[in-house]
């Protein structure tokens, strides 16, 4: 081979080797262009051999229980990751360091019991983020979507959860959809202040009829807009016997000190009195003398 013929065959190389890339696809899984479709499959495991510039994974219905951070971050390019209908866990922090660019994720129907800061913390650009049908799912720490702000869909919809702080939600500035209905919703005074959000914010709640109150059992199954006028009257009116106690010391002590004044007063008043008179009968003996 010709020194001017060496370059044209190191391009063809390269260029089947970038086609041969570009076709491989995992063991029982469908590809195409960008996208790598693994649904049904009944995997046990994250696949191998994914196409390093795939932008759509689909992994739905299997019974996958750990997604590898380090195989994920190999897919730098993945804008959309659905994971729904598995068995993953717990061990989803920093589980998605590596896919900053993903905007679309879901994991619902899976065994999720906590969403932490560190979970996904990373994903910067995340817009949708559905993790309902999450039976487990009891908690979500208040500051979890903090650095989630592009974020405009989430579900948390049919999860064991029983209180959301305000702030987790609120403080979401592109949030134009969130799915709360058929939780646990223990609806008390500390709930309130959520529910006054729902009603007063442009969030849009599909299924609000089954955004309910589970507990406590005179709330059970009421609708948020009721639940907020009965906590509003329970929680801001009536008084607890503890505030009673505390009212009755506080007039106690009113009492006491209106009392003590009056009969400091008295005392000064005959103080007064008595001095008055005695500077009266000194002047009339003065007088006398004269």
């Amino acid at each position: 081979m010709s020194p001017t013929d060496r370059p044209w065959s190191l391009s063809l190389v390269f260029l089947l080797g970038m086609a041969s890339q570009g076709i491989s696809c995992p063991s029982r899984c469908s590809c195409q262009y960008l996208e790598v479709n693994c649904t049904g499959q009944q995997l046990q495991e994250f696949p191998v051999g994914i196409p390093l510039d795939t932008r759509q994974l689909i992994l739905a219905a299997n019974n996958i229980s750990y997604l590898p951070a380090v195989e994920l971050s190999f897919l730098a390019d993945l804008v959309y990751l659905d994971c729904r209908k598995n068995l993953l866990g717990d061990d989803l922090d920093f589980t998605f360091i590596g896919v900053a660019r993903l905007v679309y994720l879901d994991l619902s129907f899976n065994n999720l019991s906590q969403v932490t800061f560190s979970t996904f913390s990373h994903l910067l650009s995340l817009v949708v983020l559905k993790i309902s049908d999450n039976p487990n799912l009891v908690a979500i720490e208040k500051d979890a979507f903090a650095n989630n702000t592009w974020l405009r869909h989430l579900d948390v919809s049919r999860t064991g959860l029983t209180f959301l702080d305000t702030s987790t939600v609120r403080d979401l500035p592109n949030l134009r959809l969130l799915g709360l209905s058929d939780n646990l919703w223990h609806c008390n005074c500390s709930f309130l202040d959520f529910i006054t959000w729902m009603m007063e914010s442009n969030v849009h709640f599909p299924d609000a009829d089954n955004i309910t109150c589970y507990t406590p059992a005179g709330l059970h199954a009421l609708r948020m807009p009721a639940a907020e006028a009965q906590l509003h009257f329970s929680c801001l009116t009536q008084l607890r016997k503890q505030d009673y106690v505390f009212l009755c010391l506080i007039g106690f002590c009113i009492f006491l000190a209106g009392t003590m004044a009056a009969w400091l007063a008295g005392i000064c008043a005959v103080i007064y009195e008595a001095h008055a008179s005695k500077g009266e009968e000194e002047e009339e003996e003065e007088e006398e003398e004269e």
